[in-house]
């Protein structure tokens, strides 16, 4: 065989041009893309059709020995080799082939146990989807699925039949605002008075602690004490009436074992009829339900309900972390660059800041426990709360240790970033402020850390990003399964950094790991994580557009 040698060469130039490193980079930068894309997109499929309100079947089955009626959601389906179910309850012993099976959710937890299950076409006689299926959503024990029957007020039939839908949504329109009225009354106006009286039973014990504690003052506070229980029984008595409001309806359906329950309204949170439903209706009942998702707090072991707090706490805590990571990462930065003597302590302090930002994230969280919580905590409440011990004040994860751990941890991300920054800034521009009369602090206010804003915020981004995402740390210094109350309230000072706080992070790892009910648990765990990222990238997108505007306003830096 003849060699070419024109081919050789000519392969060999275009490796050497470098032409195939590229196209080499742009497939794995594509590749990666669409595995970031595709995996968005299959947690947003699997988060988001949760709450689509799917058709409810029913499946009716019948043998030699006895019939069975299963009413139910289906879940997923998948066709499985008979042989492999021989010897599974209620699958037949002579089938062959393969067979359709599905994952249904049956709700009814109360009545039977698990509301999930398995479902074969075995002995399957029909399968139908009967409009009069009802389905409710309620506090706990589940979903409920049946078949209305009746309204009851009390012992007194109200409406059964075709008018019993009517009737049951007006009462059940009616209970869900006696519910809200009865909650607010609870969290908000009895919970802002319990607050009030626990800050003077603190205030007593301190002035009997500094010896202060006159008749006259005493007397004060017994007054205000007195004020306060007067609007306390005020506030019990209403809630009281609204309690008897709430316990007046119910309602009673078939289940579908052919046995009639009763289900009280107070325990239903929503109610409808997936099969009579439209596609408008479906899809505003699906934003309806999104909502109430993004908007209400958790119930069921977190697996029913919302996420607010979690997402509230979120967000709280990584403002709170920017703003303590930002002025301490910057000063550092411009001690580095600016005035201290370059030299090899510096450059020690240089490689200690680049390796602080490859420790594990769970060392963080040991240190914010011993340091912050156990030692700085324990001695703030000895010297400015000792009226509240032994019950720990600051002595205790909350959301200011949180926040403060997670500054530490992002900390040598803002330094690098801002050195950075600081070190693209041409000299000719601080001689030129320094030779027109300023001093070297005003050039460095108004000259140097303006033109540095942008890699400022780089380095802020990219703390968001990190902070944003950390679960480890957070369990050890302020993160619950649930806060009973919102770190930001109307109770005076408002803002209560000590109170422990609920986590999107945290949220998914309890719901997917710790959950009693793992197949309940599985979408919302889908639907969680889809947020947190809407989060994380919400906060990011902020940060780079205040980037962008501080980049064309000193444009000059690049010319």
């Amino acid at each position: 065989m003849i060699q070419q040698p024109g081919i050789s060469k000519k392969a060999t130039a275009w490796f050497k041009s470098g032409t195939p490193w590229i196209w080499m980079n742009a497939g794995a930068i594509a590749i990666a893309l669409v595995a970031v894309f595709g995996l968005l997109l299959l947690i947003l499929f699997r988060g988001m059709s949760h709450f689509w309100p799917a058709n409810v079947e029913a499946f009716y089955y019948e043998n030699d020995s006895n019939s069975l009626t299963v009413i139910a959601e289906i879940v997923e389906s998948e066709i499985v080799p008979a042989e492999s179910l021989h010897g599974i309850a209620n699958t037949g012993g002579d089938a062959e082939g393969n067979i359709e099976r599905y994952l249904v959710k049956t709700g009814n937890r109360d009545i039977l146990g698990s509301d999930f299950r398995w479902l074969y076409d075995i002995d399957l006689v029909k399968r139908e989807q009967p409009e009069e299926i009802m389905v409710l959503e309620r506090i706990e024990w589940g979903n409920f699925y049946g078949y209305l029957n009746s309204v009851y007020e009390g012992d007194t039939l109200v409406a059964s039949g075709a008018e019993a839908w009517q009737e049951f949504s007006e009462r059940l329109r009616r209970t869900i605002d006696i519910r809200e009225r009865i909650l607010h009354l609870e969290q908000v106006e009895i919970g802002a008075i319990n607050y009030k009286l626990e800050r003077l039973r603190l205030r007593e014990k301190r002035l009997q602690l500094d010896d202060e504690l006159s008749d006259e003052a005493a007397g004060e506070l017994a007054e205000k004490r007195e004020e306060l229980k007067l609007e306390y029984d005020a506030l019990l008595k209403e809630t009281r009436v609204l309690y008897q409001d709430i316990n007046r309806d119910s309602i009673r359906a078939t289940v579908m074992d052919g046995s009639e329950v009763t289900v009280p309204l107070e325990k239903i949170v929503k109610a409808w009829q997936p099969n009579k439903m439209s596609i408008p209706n479906k899809l505003g009942f699906y934003a309806y339900t999104l909502w109430s998702f993004v908007s209400e707090d958790p119930r069921e072991a977190n697996t029913e309900g919302g996420i607010f707090p979690a997402i509230f706490g979120t967000v709280l805590m990584v403002i709170l972390m920017a703003i303590l990571v930002t002025p301490f990462g910057v000063i550092a930065a411009v001690y580095l660059r600016e005035y201290a003597r370059q030299g090899v302590l510096i450059r020690i302090i240089r490689i200690a800041v680049n390796n602080l930002a490859g420790v594990p994230s769970i060392v963080y969280g040991v240190f914010g426990l011993g340091f912050f919580v156990y030692f700085l905590g324990g001695n703030i409440d000895a010297l400015f709360y000792p009226e509240a011990q032994p019950a720990p004040t600051f002595g205790t994860p909350g959301l200011m240790w949180s926040s403060l751990t997670l500054a530490l941890l992002t900390l040598p991300v803002v330094i690098v970033a801002t050195e950075e920054g600081l070190s693209r800034i041409p000299r000719s521009l601080r001689e030129g402020s320094l030779g027109l009369g300023a001093t070297k602090v005003e050039t460095l206010w108004r000259v140097v850390l303006p033109m540095a804003s942008p890699a400022i915020m780089t380095g802020l981004i990219l703390a968001v990003a990190r902070a944003a995402g950390e679960v480890a740390p957070l369990m050890l210094v302020g993160v619950v399964k649930l806060a009973p109350s919102l770190p930001l309230d109307g109770n005076f000072p408002f803002l209560h950094l000590d109170r422990k706080f609920m986590h999107l992070g945290f949220h998914i790892y309890d719901v997917g790991f710790q959950s009693p009910n793992v197949e309940a648990a599985r979408p919302l765990v889908y639907a969680t994580s889809f947020l947190l990222v809407v989060v994380i990238v919400t906060l990011n997108l902020t940060a780079i557009n205040l980037r962008n505007r501080l980049r064309e306003k000193y444009r000059a830096l690049d010319n």
